[in-house]
């Protein structure tokens, strides 16, 4: 791990630590509905808790949405050049469609974020938190060295093939 990307993960597990304090909150509106409050649009102001955003840079970004019964997290993952755009969103598209393996996960990221992730007061109770924050900081580390191993990858392979393709040209 870069030594500028560990005061930034610190910093995410310290807000997700302190975040993940969720209890089981039943719906104002409806009777017997438990729906996670940061989801409902028009939730009552004294619901939702304030918003954390931490930033390592102007592209990699992590929006932290605490409620009283449940957290999302957003992430924007590194993407510095058109390649890298293309990459995430290709990666991010490929765990998006196999959300119910990550039970976390939400199919549809907040806009302007590449991914995103939806923790609930059951998620809590059934998982141990500190497991949860780890997975997400893990999750982070290896989102952005497989993007980067995929990039070079990607440029190798370009090399390779503008090489072959030249060489038809040389006598």
């Amino acid at each position: 791990m870069s030594q500028s990307l560990r005061p930034y993960l610190t910093a995410v597990r310290y807000s997700l630590e302190a975040a993940l304090t969720l209890s089981n909150f039943s719906s104002q509106e409806v009777e017997r509905h438990n729906r996670p409050e940061v989801e409902v649009p028009n939730t009552s102001a004294e619901l939702l808790l304030q918003p954390m955003h931490i930033s390592r840079n102007e592209n990699e970004q992590v929006l932290i949405e605490p409620s009283v019964n449940s957290v999302r997290m957003s992430l924007m993952v590194k993407q510095a050049d058109e390649i890298e755009q293309i990459l995430v969103h290709k990666f991010t598209r490929f765990l998006e469609q196999r959300a119910e393996a990550f039970y976390i996960l939400r199919r549809v990221p907040i806009p302007g974020y590449s991914i995103s992730f939806l923790i609930t007061n059951k998620h809590t109770e059934s998982m141990k938190t500190g497991k949860l924050v780890d997975f997400i900081i893990e999750f982070m580390e290896d989102v952005d060295k497989e993007i980067s191993e995929i990039k070079l990858f990607l440029n190798a392979r370009a090399r390779f093939v503008a090489e072959a393709y030249l060489d038809e040209f040389v006598y």
